[in-house]
């Protein structure tokens, strides 16, 4: 890493996608500040078909967004398309100014606990992990290898979602199974979006006036995927996902907390294979299964023109999220705020609302004009006589895990 070397690239690799961000770790210190420090955003999806689509947008030069669409074989074409987008505005990857390239990795088990730079050992225990994330891990490892190709002598460093999660005490992270069997075969609880849980839970903090040690907070990541944590000066002590992102939280399409004797009967009453339980599960359940959207806004739409089944789901939802409120609550014994994010949390009033609709007497309440008001910036949505802060706090995961690399290779 030379000394001008101030930039880092962000790869977030999907099965058929890649998500990128390039941004400039000198001009990151505010929400405000994070979108002039970032460079370049772009999106390759579709990968291996024919519609195959990148939507590039120079953000440093103030260009306009370009888009391509056309057959792109794999990631490695993929990132050599994104390579060359990046090149035509004078930021390709053979800069001397990048410094990293910075992987978003779904699951790191127990073994990373922190970014950690990718070497031959640590991409083995990656794959080793595949088994308990077969859905995300083999694209994360698609792209570091097509990354590191192209870049050998780049520090290329892996952050993982699990990692923040890693705080849980035994009693938490442990399922009340035989325990032989549990550690063969590495079931526990890890959790999930750690990222964003340890940027907003920081963030809140940084809202309330006060050091992230001082603060209790419960972090609400409701996007398609949700997931809740309770945090303990700076520390997760629990938190909703489990073995897989599965546990916890209603989602867009997975059915989150269910008694496991259900996947047994419809073994046994329907006749489903473990693959037909999967897809139902993570694919056909939550608020689509329930009512057939999972887009927040249209059940909102369904709802005010008094569609009886869209308000059920609406409710369901919003009563596991009490659940959770209600146990972290509980588990930190001080509340010092609950803080909403990701898609749900940041753009939806009513789910606000709703979900601390009740909770006065835990010293949480919602003020509708502050509720209604919309913005980027971090901002307390409670009454100035609450105990406890309620706030929506925009997640950045991408700027969170560029920070992450470029404080590990700069060190």
């Amino acid at each position: 890493m030379t000394a001008t070397a101030s930039r880092v690239l962000v790869l977030n690799s999907g099965s058929s996608s890649v998500k990128y961000q390039l941004l400039d770790m000198h001009n990151t210190e505010s929400k405000s500040g994070s979108a002039a420090g970032r460079l370049a955003v772009g999106l390759v999806e579709r990968i291996g078909e024919e519609t195959s689509r990148l939507a590039h947008t120079p953000l440093g030069t103030g260009g306009a967004k370009r888009e391509t669409e056309g057959p792109i074989a794999d990631h490695t074409a993929a990132l050599k398309a994104v390579a060359a987008e990046l090149a035509a505005d004078g930021l390709g990857l053979d800069s001397p100014e990048l410094a990293a390239i910075g992987h978003r990795v779904v699951h790191g088990g127990l073994k990373f606990s922190a970014p950690t730079v990718i070497d031959d050992e640590v991409l083995a225990e990656i794959e080793r992990l595949v088994p308990v994330a077969p859905l995300h891990n083999p694209a994360n490892i698609t792209g570091i290898r097509t990354a590191r190709a192209l870049r050998p002598d780049l520090p290329q460093v892996a952050v993982f979602d699990t990692a923040f999660h890693t705080t849980m005490p035994e009693y938490a992270a442990r399922y009340a199974i035989d325990v032989e069997t549990a550690d063969a075969h590495r079931i526990r609880r890890y959790g999930f979006h750690g990222t964003s849980h340890a940027y907003v839970s920081r963030k809140t903090a940084e809202l309330l006036g006060k050091a992230p040690e001082d603060v209790n907070v419960i972090v609400l990541h409701l996007g398609n995927g949700a997931s809740a944590s309770a945090v303990a000066g700076g520390r997760c002590v629990d938190t909703s996902m489990g073995l897989t992102p599965l546990e916890g939280l209603v989602m867009g399409t997975r059915s989150g907390d269910i008694d496991p004797a259900v996947t047994f009967h419809l073994k046994r009453v329907a006749g489903m294979d473990e693959d037909e339980v999967d897809v139902l599960l993570n694919k056909k359940s939550g608020l689509i299964g329930l009512c057939g959207d999972n887009d927040m806004r249209e059940i909102g739409r369904r709802i005010d023109e008094g569609d009886a089944q869209a308000k059920l789901a609406f409710d369901i939802y919003i009563h596991r999220l009490k659940k959770y409120i209600g146990a972290y609550s509980a588990v930190l014994g001080r509340v010092d705020a609950v803080a909403f994010t990701a898609g749900v949390g940041e753009n939806a009033a009513p789910v606000r609302a709703a979900a601390i609709a009740g909770l006065e007497e835990m010293g949480m309440a919602v003020d509708a004009s502050l509720n209604a008001v919309r913005g980027d910036e971090p901002r307390l949505i409670s009454p100035e006589y609450a105990r406890v802060a309620v706030a929506v706090v925009p997640t950045d995961e991408e700027l969170e895990i560029a920070q992450q690399t470029y404080a590990l290779v700069s060190a």
